[in-house]
């Protein structure tokens, strides 16, 4: 039994209009279980969930098991069914703010793009079925405090932070915004081209802009990459891409001409390939194989494992990726620190004083964990990959 295989192909066939076919044949209860959790790891347990109920699988599980057997397919079944529940009420609830946020803005005249599950989840065949954990909304940054502003006080959010490139606000239901002023990701590579965003932007309704088909599926890509290099960005943004190439009209050359000017080309052929072999016909190569292990290690959100083995590579080795841990970049300190910016005669104050937050048990708990990650990491985790980075450009 393959249960990353008999994963892909019921998304597949439940995302991407592929034949199911017999993608639950000869999984047993304990399969099931481990199906449940690594679709759940990658935040696509609804899909998979949805894919067993329509075909049956469910049942055909249950008819080839004893009774514990099918003691267990009943109480794996209602942990799926409760995450199609979650993401239909997630939707519900992110769609409904949305809605207000589009209304509050344009009537201010606060021009705004919708960013990332907004508008990515209109290629889903249905829309609560592309999963998001919170809004993504860009304003120009001369507008960012005002716009934050008017939804505090015209939408009863809570103003929580502002962050690098976004201010966190919260609605009295419970969805996260975040407020962009920037999409850069602190990777020189990308930033230019991400910097230039406004400039690929075009009116859709009144104040509400979208980027041009080829910057949109460029954002996918680089977001993807920088996740990547962090520790891993989980399947589903290898779904997205794909659903975009199948669905989304654009100039494959001028995206291909950004891609090449960003030197993010080989992680983004390499993310098709392997979106192509999960969702479509493709075939494994090497590099696609490796990156599979990497994404399947990593998560939805990436884990500490793979960004410390990232990081010796980047890095140049472990003393160089200590160091780097210890003291961090100009730019990279300043993400943490806004205030910081400008002000570069404040940054070893600025150095110091994120070393006292050692003193804090979550951040403590955090450095531990990179700490055993550093020492556990084994050489062929490290040669792994080295040689996967290498072959998609990225060192």
């Amino acid at each position: 039994m393959d249960t990353v295989r008999i994963l892909t192909a019921l998304v597949a066939g439940e995302v991407c209009g592929k034949d199911i076919g017999e993608a639950p044949g000869g999984l047993t209860a304990d399969g099931l279980c481990e199906l449940y959790k690594l679709s759940k790891s990658h935040d696509l347990a609804h899909l998979v969930g949805d894919a067993l109920n329509k075909c049956g699988g469910f049942e055909k599980i249950a008819a080839g098991a004893d009774d514990a057997g099918r003691a267990a397919v009943t109480k794996v079944k209602e942990k799926f069914d409760n995450q199609i529940f979650m993401a239909v009420y997630r939707y519900e609830k992110i769609n409904y703010e949305l809605g207000n946020l589009r209304g509050v803005l344009c009537g201010a005249g606060i021009d705004f793009i919708p960013l990332k599950g907004s508008v990515i989840r209109e290629y889903y065949p249905e829309p609560w079925m592309r999963t998001s954990c919170d809004i993504d909304i860009l304003v120009h940054e001369s507008e960012v405090e005002a716009a934050a502003q008017l939804i505090v006080g015209k939408l009863g959010y809570t103003y929580e932070k502002r962050n690098y490139h976004d201010i966190s606000l919260m609605s009295e239901g419970g969805v996260h915004l975040e407020l962009h002023y920037s999409i850069k990701e602190n990777m020189e590579n990308i930033d230019a081209l991400l910097a230039e965003c406004w400039s690929y932007a075009e009116s859709a309704d009144g104040h509400e802009y979208r980027f041009t088909n080829e910057f949109f599926m460029f954002h996918q890509l680089a977001h993807a990459s920088y996740h990547f290099l962090h520790g891993g960005c989980g399947i589903r943004p290898f779904l997205d891409i794909y659903l975009l190439r199948e669905k989304m009209t654009y100039d494959r050359e001028a995206l291909c001409a950004m891609l090449e000017r960003t030197k993010i080309k080989g992680f983004s052929e390499a993310a098709v390939r392997l979106s192509d072999a999960w969702f479509g016909d493709g075939e494994y190569d090497d590099i696609t194989r490796r990156m599979e292990r990497f994404v399947l290690a990593g998560g939805v959100y990436g884990n500490t494992e793979n960004s410390v083995a990232v990081g010796q590579q980047t890095e140049r080795g472990r003393l160089g990726y200590i160091l780097h841990r210890v003291w961090l970049p100009y730019d990279i300190l300043c993400t943490n620190y806004p205030r910081l910016r400008g002000r570069r005669y404040l940054q070893p104050f600025y150095e110091i004083k994120r070393w006292f937050r050692i003193f804090d048990p979550k951040v403590r708990k955090n450095q531990s964990g990179t700490l055993n990650a550093i020492k556990n990491l084994s050489d062929e985790k490290k040669d792994e990959v080295n040689r996967m980075l290498s072959d998609l450009g990225m060192i």
